[in-house]
């Protein structure tokens, strides 16, 4: 699993885009100020989403920074001054791509995609297959299978199997899941929850899918 380090000061914009990346089954780590940020360069994640306006420290200072203690990890630069000097600046300082404010958060995926399959071409396939014991899990393919058996899933039930998968041992809540599996803009009750995990339950039974009442669900190692 890739994990990414995203700096941006606005907390709405950072919830977002955390949520956008967290979609693609990414690890993020959001920062909101850049000393923290400086403080976590040696835990070398495998890209930086970084915003050159910070409110406590030059952005450009934590991009050299981090190509100068792990020059190998990739920076995608994003910014609110869409002058042709700043994009120019980021790109000589070592950043891999640069995203001028406002964008679509959908953009931001797509670069990142393109940028983790540009700096790790061999990492895809590897990180495309999750054991779930006695099933795995196939990312490239949407698919469960024990054994040579494939178990026949809906796109929801594949997708809430897949979040749980990449969050393996941790709570997630009622609106979590919502979130992830039907999208922030989605209107209904959380017993829609409830109904997907009994769905899953039932098809895929050896996963041991705990139900933490009041709250939501976790998925335990066998």
């Amino acid at each position: 699993m890739f994990r990414i380090f995203l700096v941006e000061d606005e907390k709405n914009l950072n919830e977002i885009l955390t949520s956008y990346l967290e979609k693609e089954g990414w690890e993020i780590r959001p920062f909101t100020e850049g000393k923290s940020a400086l403080e976590a360069i040696k835990e070398q994640p495998h890209l930086w989403i970084l915003d050159i306006m910070l409110p406590d420290i030059d952005g450009y200072q934590l991009l050299r920074r981090i190509k100068e203690e792990t020059p190998g990890v990739p920076v995608i630069f994003i910014s609110a001054r869409d002058a042709d000097i700043d994009r120019i600046i980021g790109l000589e300082m070592g950043s891999d791509d640069y995203l001028a404010k406002p964008f679509l958060p959908r953009e931001l995926v797509i670069r990142v995609q393109r940028v983790l399959e540009r700096v790790y071409p061999n990492a895809k396939s590897k990180n495309l297959m999750i054991d779930l014991s006695p099933y795995v899990l196939d990312e490239a393919k949407r698919e469960i299978r024990k054994g040579q058996e494939i178990i026949n899933l809906t796109s929801k039930e594949y997708d809430l199997a897949l979040l749980f998968a990449k969050h393996k041992g941790q709570a997630l809540s009622r609106d979590q899941i919502i979130n992830q599996v039907w999208g922030e803009d989605y209107v209904g009750t959380d017993r829609s929850v409830d109904d997907l995990v009994r769905r899953l339950r039932k098809k895929v039974p050896d996963l041991r899918i705990e139900t933490i009442y009041g709250f939501g669900y976790r998925m335990i190692s066998q």
